[in-house]
């Protein structure tokens, strides 16, 4: 259901949130800049932060600022935004006191020390596994805006919440009956439930990281398969969807590709303008990538990202994959791979660079480059593009960097490890997360050259972020802020 503002609070949040220029975005800020999954709109894997340190030792302490314990499992952030640092996690961790059993949660943190502020606590949907993966938490990395903070929850419901908490004494929602209102709860705002609504049946768990441009926030909804992975319970359910940021009306859906999803719809949009027009990019449950006009929800064109002759089959047996990378925008193209869901393995997978200044069906004609088959496999990281090379890396534990120009492969590292998170560049650095908990700094450039490698104790399954000379990793279950002392 939609909850919403009185029409008071509605006039008074308009005033509070400016239209902000997409171009503006960084990873992460502070003030009215927003922070993502991304550095911006584009989700381009890149900061201009500089002075970061490529030695620390969590054991020792050496270059460890502080740490901070999450739950049990942690796949969403950490972003950055006016000194909080904000994670998508469960409750094993048990931190906010008198909060028992599995829910998702948004803890947020100081990042002066630390210090633990808030958290944002939803109850398991029913129906268990097939839509709410035990233990899973909130999967949804957040966008933070002003004194707003957007995110999926696990329930598959669009909230949109105050950066605040109830720290600072107010309820600044229409919610008065809200159970948890202690200093370290959420205050909500508004809450668009994506299920109730829209009869949406996410797969597994609702997992889309949201963007927003202007007023309206884009994500996808998780809408899948049932348990049986057979058959679809909702094919006229949509699995994009764009709200207005300040009330949560919706603006408008889409329900491709109805009932040619795969397994679930995963993955996150991205925001371009091509020869003025703009456009958001989808990935489609099918392993298409589709890009509509913001305002309208209006079909611009569509790309098949995997082979001809490729065939999906039950457990990712098959050849054909779907799409749980997000597309990076830059220059004009989007730069997207294939993937299955981690459980189905390694395989052969697919990236491409796409000219977005097409319409239609432009399957034939789009693809700049590509690499593929046992020279790329699946993946479900995002890119990394910076100084005419693209950064990216596959579940397998391979790093590749590819000519921006081109496709022409330079050099491939090997972790040892998978990987899910992404490659993280920064200071002429690139920073990369595994399985093994290890963290491997590069250099920039053309050539592989291994700077260190550093464990922090446990798996890592995100995307390491920067803000004023500082690294913060969040680990399976801690966050680190590392940097010079």
């Amino acid at each position: 259901m939609i909850k919403q503002f009185s029409a008071l609070e509605t006039l008074a949040f308009l005033t509070l949130l400016a239209l902000l220029a997409p171009s503006a975005a960084l990873f992460a800020s502070d003030g009215d800049t927003p922070v993502m999954y991304g550095r911006d709109q584009g989700r381009n894997m890149v900061s201009d932060e500089t002075g970061l340190v490529s030695t620390w030792n969590v054991e020792t302490g050496e270059n460890i600022l502080w740490s901070a314990k999450l739950g049990s499992q942690t796949y969403a952030g950490p972003v950055v935004h006016n000194g909080r640092v904000y994670v998508g996690t469960n409750n094993e961790g048990v931190l906010r006191p008198g909060i028992e059993g599995d829910k998702g949660v948004i803890a947020v943190f100081s990042v002066e020390d630390g210090e633990f502020l808030w958290q944002a606590t939803h109850d398991k949907l029913g129906a268990g596994r097939v839509n709410d993966w035990p233990l899973q938490g909130v999967c949804s990395t957040p966008y933070v805006e002003g004194d707003r903070v957007y995110y999926i929850s696990n329930r598959g419901t669009i909230v949109a919440a105050d950066v605040e908490g109830f720290r600072d004494g107010e309820n600044d929602g229409p919610f008065k009956d809200e159970k948890l209102t202690t200093e370290i709860d959420a205050d909500i705002l508004w809450e668009y439930d994506m299920i109730g609504e829209l009869d949406v049946f996410p797969h597994n768990l609702a997992a889309g990281s949201p963007i927003i441009v202007g007023d309206i926030l884009f994500t996808t909804t998780g809408n899948g398969v049932d348990e049986g992975h057979v058959n679809i319970p909702s094919p006229a359910a949509p699995s994009f969807v764009a709200v207005n940021k300040n009330t949560g009306e919706l603006v408008w859906e889409n329900a491709l590709p109805a009932d040619g999803i795969l397994h679930g719809t995963w993955s996150n949009p991205a925001y371009g303008v091509v020869n003025g027009i703009e456009q958001v990019a989808f990935p489609g449950g099918d392993g298409w990538l589709y890009s509509f006009e913001p305002k309208t929800g209006h079909l611009l064109w569509k790309f098949d990202l995997n082979p001809k002759d490729s065939i999906w089959e039950l457990g990712g047996a098959g050849t054909r994959n779907n799409v749980i990378s997000t597309p990076v925008f830059y220059e004009g193209h989007f730069y997207v791979g294939v993937g299955q869901d981690p459980e189905h393995g390694e395989g052969p997978g697919n990236f491409f660079a796409l000219d977005a200044s097409l319409e239609g069906d432009v399957t034939d004609k789009a693809s700049k480059w590509s690499v593929g088959g046992e020279d790329f496999h699946r993946t479900i990281s995002t890119a990394a593009i910076n100084k005419g090379i693209v950064y990216i890396t596959d579940l397998s534990g391979f790093l590749y960097a590819f000519q921006l120009e081109d496709g022409k492969h330079l050099w491939t590292h090997d972790t040892f490890a998978a990987v899910w998170g992404s490659p993280f560049v920064a200071d002429g650095k690139i920073y990369l997360g595994d399985e093994d908990g290890d963290i491997v700094i590069l250099e920039e450039g053309r050539e592989e050259k291994v700077i260190n490698e550093v464990n922090v104790g446990r798996a890592v399954y995100t995307t390491p972020v920067a803000k004023d000379g500082v690294i913060y990793i969040a680990s399976r279950s801690e966050l680190f802020a590392i940097g010079s002392k």
